[in-house]
């Protein structure tokens, strides 16, 4: 049975007559993917200043080959040795870059970053743990922030990954947003989480070839990991993933943009402005942004063009998707634009996860759609997925992640030691 507040946003077939209830949900499908301007494809085609792409970085190992047509994805196309990032230790570092696939199922190469424990069992467990990454630079991708000096860029989990490590977990940490750093994109980053996984077993040096393969992840980096658990059966089907756990996942991107500025300012609407230029960046043709900003809109996009979490939030706090468009509330009837954002939205993928799931969030959290968690884990259960699931006694976002690490890290244990799956269902 649908809850109600996720039925509503299963694409319908067209009604005869328009009613005021359907053009608010309309909208706000499309609000995500476009919130940051009334993005009517216009125009058969788009330039990379309509979909604002980030700044390439100055180093040509992220660069795609141009055969990479000839690869399969997951298969490795390069790899480098690093020196050990600042916070990590007893570990042996690779970046490797592989092949996957863009939101439209176009070959792109992506990059992941692995720590091999220097004492470590031949196929021991392999952990693919996908960092929070609100961003539209790509240089606040993992593989860059790793060895940053810029406080606000430090991975923070770098403590509880690394008694993961002597336990002598690999930890592979993927740069899931993708060469176009494509916030927003959520399903994009489930692939490249499997992918990823992938192509490090294809690594003999890591020594994981055989190994029981874990995934993490919180907020954004849970958003990639529960998709990578609802693509596995039919994306990656070889692979040995014995658990998943992730927590504070934004399920439902249409029910998200509604609370982050559609109708009212709001402070954390530079989320909702940069998930639109990450979208964009994926689907150009549905959404040329650029063409349909306001003059305050075009302002926050040539500040957020290259930005990391706390210039986003700081451009885009008490705005709202009013103030940043041109042509009012209509142009977001745009039906590719709501199917994008349908397409993006976990609670609406038909799939249901084989991998048993530890799932956890604070029941007041303002920020995601708590509902739509609801929905789909109901699913799920109902379809007879194994998912243990925590509700924190915490008030919000941020704390949530915290009380979770610890319990989210047993449940993983317990799956590499292939203790049985507990289920709350």
């Amino acid at each position: 049975m649908l809850l109600p507040d996720d039925r509503t946003h299963i694409t319908p077939s067209p009604p005869r007559r328009t009613t005021a209830i359907r053009r608010r949900l309309v909208a706000a499908a499309a609000a995500l993917s476009m919130i940051a301007g009334g993005m009517i494809a216009a125009t058969p085609t788009a330039s990379a200043d309509d979909v604002a792409m980030p700044t390439p970085l100055p180093d040509s190992f992220y660069t795609i080959p141009k055969n990479i047509g000839k690869y399969a994805p997951g298969d490795v196309i390069s790899v480098r040795g690093r020196p050990n990032p600042p916070a990590f230790f007893d570990v042996r570092t690779y970046q490797i870059k592989f092949r996957s696939s863009d939101s439209q199922g176009k070959p792109i190469s992506a990059v992941t970053t692995l720590l091999v424990p220097t004492k470590k069992p031949v196929n021991g467990p392999l952990l693919s743990f996908q960092h929070i990454i609100n961003a539209t630079g790509l240089e606040c991708a993992p593989s860059q922030a790793l060895w940053t000096q810029d406080p606000n860029l430090t991975i923070r989990e770098a403590p509880a990954l690394n008694v993961a490590l002597q336990r002598g977990w690999t930890i592979a940490i993927p740069d899931h947003l993708g060469p176009r750093s494509a916030y927003g994109a959520a399903k994009l980053g489930g692939q490249i989480t499997l992918d990823g996984i992938r192509a490090v077993q294809r690594f003999a040096p890591a020594q994981v070839a055989k190994s029981r393969v874990g995934m993490a992840g919180y907020s954004g980096g849970g958003m990639a990991t529960a998709w990578a658990a609802a693509l596995a059966p039919k994306y990656a089907p070889e692979l040995n993933i014995v658990g998943a756990a992730y927590g504070g996942v934004p399920m439902n991107l249409i029910k998200m943009a509604e609370g982050l500025g559609y109708n009212n300012p709001h402070p954390a609407f530079g989320l909702a402005f940069a998930a639109a230029i990450g979208v964009a960046r994926e689907y150009p043709e549905q959404i040329p942004m650029m063409k349909y900003l306001s003059p305050l809109g075009r302002q926050m996009y040539q500040g957020m063009r290259n930005a990391c979490t706390n210039d986003i939030l700081r451009l885009g706090a008490g705005h709202d998707a009013q103030q940043v468009t041109i042509g009012g509330r209509a142009i977001f009837d745009n039906k590719d634009a709501r199917r994008v954002v349908e397409e993006n939205s976990l609670s609406l993928y038909p799939g249901i996860p084989r991998v048993p799931i530890f799932e956890w969030h604070s029941p007041t959290d303002v920020l995601i759609p708590v509902s739509s968690i609801d929905y789909t884990i109901n699913r799920y259960c109902r379809a007879g997925a194994r998912v243990q699931r925590l509700l924190t006694p915490s008030p919000d976002h941020l704390s949530a992640a915290v009380i979770g690490l610890l319990p989210a890290f047993q449940y993983l244990t317990d799956r590499f030691n292939g203790a049985p799956a507990p289920s709350s269902c």
